[in-house]
């Protein structure tokens, strides 16, 4: 008995529609009556919609379906689509790299956003508004502060560094009281378990 599986078959170039969307395009391509063979064609493209109703959120979503067509057909049919024919290349093309920041962050527990954000804030005219934020700021920057060092931060530690961030820009009076953050301590998992596991040997030896 010959069996047929998945490796020996061709590959699915769109797996979300499935083998037999490929194997309807593929026997399309087969039609050698032109008009017979777009008429199929549109009874595929009807099925491929229903299997992705999500495309249907889509801007001009049958499109994007005949685009499709092309990409499982190998860019090898002659059908008469109502839009303008892919080329692989439109397909093959890398995108755009996204230049990554090259300056060194001046504290790393901060993050990057920390630093833009106090710097937008640098600029607004002073008003409650802007120390309603710079407060703001500065408690997430003692949680963040805890989570990376475990450890309690003084509220004059967290001041200076927004100083530093802000290049000087911000000042917070010293007289101010951030709320009081509670260190986490979090055993590691592993320790967890390596403690479970001494209880059932000590256990388990009690009892021979």
């Amino acid at each position: 008995m010959n069996f047929d599986y998945n490796t020996q078959r061709r590959k699915l170039l769109l797996p979300e529609y499935g083998r037999h969307i490929q194997k309807m395009i593929q026997y399309v391509k087969t039609i050698k009556d032109r008009e017979e063979r777009n008429r199929q064609m549109m009874a595929v493209i009807s099925v491929m919609g229903n299997l992705n109703p999500y495309l249907r959120d889509i801007v001009d979503f049958r499109h994007k379906l005949w685009d499709h067509v092309y990409i499982i057909a190998d860019f090898d049919i002659d059908i008469d689509s109502p839009y303008p024919v892919p080329v692989p290349e439109t397909f093959n093309e890398k995108p755009q790299s996204i230049p990554y920041p090259q300056s060194p962050l001046a504290v790393m527990h901060y993050g990057r956003n920390v630093e833009n954000i106090l710097n937008t804030i640098a600029s607004y005219p002073d008003s409650e508004a802007k120390q309603a934020m710079i407060v703001s700021v500065a408690q997430y920057m003692k949680k963040q502060y805890i989570i990376w060092n475990k450890d309690s931060v003084a509220d004059d530690i967290i001041f200076r560094d927004i100083e530093r961030l802000s290049h000087g820009q911000i000042t917070v009076d010293p007289s101010l009281k951030l709320p009081h953050v509670h260190p986490e301590s979090r055993p590691h998992p592993q320790n967890n378990n390596n403690g479970k596991n001494k209880k059932f040997k000590k256990a388990k030896n009690a009892r021979s």
